[in-house]
């Protein structure tokens, strides 16, 4: 579903070879504590990320978003100046540093962005599907901030 998804929406996205490793998603959820999205897992079942022709992460792979949140989750310096990160996963980019994400503390399917000049976080999408359609579905980069 998602790669026939994905080319029906725009042909400028790199799906990246091959399906996330299984038990880099099992490792994932023992480091992160907490389960992953179910749509995010099913996702990388089929690649272990998605990039737009710039490499802009639009689905990042099983590593970086591990990486990512653990990196957010932890530092010092982002506690100082940001909300906690704790009950986002953060998974996929935009160009300008902006950054999106499922909800998991509660666990719900919608995705976020957070905007990382003022810390807001803005609800953008249902799930992983509409996020996918609107995202490429607009082909502006800054699909989401208009509003």
């Amino acid at each position: 579903m998602w790669t026939e998804l994905i080319s029906s929406l725009s042909s400028d996205v790199d799906l990246a070879h091959g399906p996330g490793c299984e038990e880099q998603m099992r490792v994932a959820e023992v480091v992160l504590g907490h389960p992953l999205p179910g749509a995010l897992k099913e996702f990388w079942s089929v690649a272990d990320g998605a990039r737009d022709k710039y490499g802009t992460g639009i689905v990042c792979s099983v590593g970086e978003v591990v990486d990512r949140n653990l990196e957010f989750r932890s530092s010092a310096d982002f506690r100082e100046l940001y909300m906690p990160f704790d009950p986002l996963l953060l998974f996929g980019e935009s160009a300008g540093g902006d950054l999106f994400g499922f909800v998991v503390r509660p666990e719900r399917p919608d995705i976020f962005v957070w905007e990382h000049e003022s810390d807001s976080r803005r609800w953008v999408a249902g799930n992983l599907e509409d996020y996918l359609r609107r995202r490429l579905g607009s082909g502006d980069p800054e699909w989401y901030a208009s509003w």
